[in-house]
């Protein structure tokens, strides 16, 4: 009898084992393709989700951008995210370029398509243009309100919790 216990127990810490391994290959595996989209877009961050209504009609809050950053010179009336020190990065219209002449910078200004102003207040108290080395990304493409379940997460922590915790359920009590 003590053969079949001990063989029991044996092949219940073998499954724990089994499936901490593929709960660590999920995470994982989000990590790598994470990591491979920002080598591939030149962007820090690949995906931003618009949190105002600021660009709208164009962009919807909850609205998921593709970001993408090459060495190309930024014009006007492109849409670029940008973040100079704020918690949240900010999608906005280029509607202003000066390029220096003595190097290859340049400096930008920025406005929401829903706002009336510019955006000289959001940059730094020091600089009334925002300069290149704050943007993160060009936006490429969109998928409208998929972002959403990012700003219900972020709005109700306890959604977040959650989700997470029967996600992680989930591959935890799987079978393979």
């Amino acid at each position: 009898m003590g053969w079949i216990e001990e063989n029991m127990k044996s092949t219940h810490i073998r499954q724990i084992v089994s499936q901490a391994i593929s709960l660590g290959m999920v995470i994982s595996s989000a990590l790598i393709i994470w990591k491979g989209l920002i080598c591939i877009t030149g962007s820090e961050s690949p995906l931003v989700v618009v949190l105002s209504g600021s660009m709208e009609p164009g962009f919807k809050r909850g609205d998921i951008l593709f970001l993408y950053m090459n060495k190309d010179p930024i014009r006007a009336g492109q849409i670029v995210v940008f973040n100079d020190g704020r918690d949240v990065p900010i999608v906005h219209r280029v509607i202003e370029v000066h390029e220096q002449r003595d190097n290859k910078e340049a400096d930008i200004l920025t406005k929401g398509d829903a706002n009336l102003y510019d955006d000289r207040m959001l940059y730094t108290p020091s600089n009334r243009w925002l300069q290149q080395k704050y943007i993160m990304g060009r936006a490429v493409g969109f998928l409208p309100y998929v972002g959403w379940l990012t700003i219900i997460m972020t709005d109700k922590p306890i959604i977040k919790y959650i989700l997470l915790g029967a996600l992680g359920l989930l591959v935890i009590t799987s079978k393979e």
